[in-house]
């Protein structure tokens, strides 16, 4: 019984330090990357609702921004 204990602490333990070791691995992974752009992206303002949001994420329509489809409809029914 008392090997049986020894062995599962013994597995138990190179379990831990492999787990950790990959964890370090991987942080210097992380920071050896190249670091983000501090730029930022051109914001719009919906016309319809007025939420702002970046240019890429928006829906134009005759020059004019739009968070979503359904807003532009809306828009031009008016």
């Amino acid at each position: 019984m008392g090997r049986i204990l020894f062995f599962a602490l013994i597995i138990a333990l190179l379990f831990w330090v492999i787990r950790s070791y990959r964890r370090s691995l991987k942080k210097r992974e992380e920071a050896h990357e190249e670091p983000r752009s501090l730029e930022g992206e051109d914001m719009v303002r919906c016309v319809h609702c007025g939420v702002h949001l970046p240019r890429s994420e928006s829906v134009t329509s005759e020059g004019k921004f739009f968070c979503s489809d359904e807003h532009r409809r809306l828009h031009l029914k008016l």
